[in-house]
């Protein structure tokens, strides 16, 4: 397994729910902060909503 920080303090990553990465063909996941908590990248395209990017993992 490999996990990628995408945000970081000096570079803060936001992405709204229709731009959210897909990792790797969809093997991998996207953990999102947003308004309604921490999500995966489909749980927050699910709920219809974007926040932070903060790690990929695969």
């Amino acid at each position: 397994k490999h996990v990628a920080r995408v945000s970081k303090p000096g570079r803060r990553v936001y992405s709204g729910s229709k731009e959210l990465p897909i990792v790797r063909n969809g093997l991998g996941i996207t953990i999102v902060s947003t308004p309604k908590g921490v999500l995966s990248d489909a749980e927050a395209r699910e709920q219809n909503v974007g926040g932070e990017v903060l790690a990929e993992v695969f």
